[in-house]
């Protein structure tokens, strides 16, 4: 399976915006108060919100391709844009999503594959993540690619409290 991948500018906003809208819902809308996923919603994935994000030096955006389909995208974060860690050793995967017409086809492995690679080209140690402690798939999934739990974290949807597992891959395990 051969994928590629293309870096995120502003001429792919508002289809940056429309695939990470689509894919946190279908995602997580079912697993939520109504109210509070809306609010999240416009909020996390308004076009000014992703505009920003954009122009974050320390944050990237990737599309993943199959042939000339998008079939996912992720969200890296160095430096101060990191919500925890904040080191110069370590990125995050802020996100990491494939689309669900696609799932189940090994496209994630592929695509944190690429990312590995991604970060160590920049010279990071460790790439870490969060994911919701109620997301037992996504959790399996990390562990299978080598990733250990060292932590948790609050994540508001709306006004809503959640709990996310902060999870961490050695690099220098490549």
């Amino acid at each position: 399976m051969e994928l590629k991948y293309k870096l995120c500018s502003l001429t792919d906003l508002e289809e940056l915006r429309l695939i990470s809208e689509q894919t946190f819902v279908t995602a997580f809308e079912k697993d939520n108060d109504p109210v509070d996923f809306k609010n999240y919603i416009d909020k996390a994935f308004a076009k000014e919100k992703i505009k920003e994000e954009l122009l974050n030096k320390n944050s990237t955006f990737y599309f993943a391709y199959q042939n000339s389909t998008i079939v996912g995208y992720f969200k890296l974060n160095v430096g101060d844009a990191q919500t925890d860690l904040k080191t110069d050793e370590s990125i995050e995967l802020e996100r990491i999503y494939v689309l669900a017409q696609y799932q189940g086809k090994g496209l994630g492995k592929h695509i944190l594959d690429y990312i590995k690679g991604l970060a160590l080209s920049k010279s990071k140690k460790k790439l870490w993540l969060g994911v919701w402690e109620h997301n037992t798939a996504a959790i399996r999934f990390y562990q299978r690619q080598g990733f250990v739990k060292f932590d948790t974290h609050p994540y508001y949807i709306g006004e809503d409290e959640q709990t996310d597992w902060l999870m961490g891959y050695d690099l220098s395990n490549l």
